[in-house]
């Protein structure tokens, strides 16, 4: 049974093709620490879980404030399903935002949105403090900070094991350094998207920290400080937000609209390249074989980014084209056949 047999029968729902991207949950969620229940406070958390909000979904962080969501900040309970309290520690709020309603305000604001389908991050982390240098273990008391902050700031965070060999691996120079080979070595067997290196200094009773991130071909890097470890923590993946953002988001309406072909497609990959498009608003075309074209929105960089979590390969262009058909011998007196219409080249080009 061929693909296009498989798509309009409706299986694909069953299915799923793993990769490293993860799917967040939680996503509209906010937990916003307090010092009380009291009324004053809660509508102050209330306002700060708004701008945790709009930072996770478009990595802008001005977004919040702009012009745009007046009425949203004005009465953020227009998007808000419910609230409540989490013990903690620390005690916060808890903010259960309307995936639907508030995606449409901030669509309606103009602002571009990073939806739930994000590159996981595995995290190397070396803290230099006054007790000694240690790196962060996924079974540490030191990993529950990260954690929180992962969540937080709507990333996917893994952290390494910590045995004795990564830590060996894990030195000052290395996370330090901008050469990721000897932490991509270590990394294989977390299988995760990006490679993200911090190493953490404790002075004076404050904390700063030098991160590098890598994503595929690109780095980026950057310097934090922080009350604490937990400030610091939340300081590094915010800002691994705002430089990771751009390459998803989508702004509806804006992007422009292309033709993108995929190549060695299976039932079960069809699935997955499905939950990838989503945020493109794609529209499936054309199936041939093992090729199958969609409509999508949104810029190429964009596109190249997310399919990369899947990690397609994009075809160059001259191997992507087909070769000309061959033109049979028409009998003397015959009706030559007529030529179809040739369909629309694809802007881009992938295959698995």
């Amino acid at each position: 049974m061929g693909l296009s047999r498989y798509i309009f029968v409706g299986c694909l729902s069953l299915v799923s093709l793993a990769s490293h991207a993860e799917t967040l949950n939680g996503l509209y969620q906010v937990l916003e620490p307090v010092s009380s229940q009291a009324p004053q406070e809660r509508e102050q958390a209330t306002q700060r879980a708004l701008q945790t909000l709009v930072m996770r979904l478009t990595g802008d962080a001005k977004a919040a404030q702009g012009p745009g969501l007046a009425a949203i900040r004005k009465d953020p309970q227009q998007i808000i399903s419910q609230y409540g309290y989490d013990a903690g520690p620390p005690e916060s709020l808890q903010v259960d935002f309307d995936p639907v309603s508030t995606d449409r305000a901030l669509r309606d604001a103009g602002l571009a949105l990073w939806g739930n389908n994000r590159p996981s991050i595995l995290g190397w982390w070396l803290n230099d403090s006054t007790e000694g240098s240690s790196l962060v273990g996924d079974g540490q008391s030191a990993a529950e900070p990260l954690r929180r902050a992962a969540q937080h700031r709507g990333l996917p965070l893994r952290l390494p094991l910590g045995d004795l060999d990564e830590q060996i691996v894990a030195t000052a120079p290395n996370l330090e350094s901008a050469d990721p080979a000897p932490l991509r070595s270590a990394s294989e067997r977390y299988g995760a998207d990006a490679l993200l290196a911090v190493h953490a200094r404790e002075e004076a009773g404050q904390w700063q920290a030098k991160w590098r991130l890598w994503l595929g071909d690109k780095a980026e890097n950057g310097t934090v400080q922080g009350a604490d470890t937990a400030a610091l923590a939340d300081a590094v993946l915010l800002a691994v937000s705002e430089r990771l953002a751009p390459r998803f988001a989508v702004k509806a309406g804006v992007s422009s609209e292309q033709l993108l072909q995929v190549q060695g497609m299976t039932l079960e990959r069809y699935a997955a390249l499905g939950h990838l498009l989503e945020p493109f608003g794609a529209q499936l075309q054309r199936v041939d074989g093992d090729r199958i074209v969609y409509r999508v929105n949104g810029s190429s960089e964009q596109l190249r980014s997310q399919l990369s979590l899947a990690n397609l390969q994009e075809v160059p262009a001259g191997e992507a084209l087909a070769p000309p058909p061959v033109q049979q011998p028409v009998a003397e007196g015959a009706q030559p056949a007529p030529v179809p219409q040739a369909e629309p080249e694809p802007q881009l080009r992938f295959r698995w």
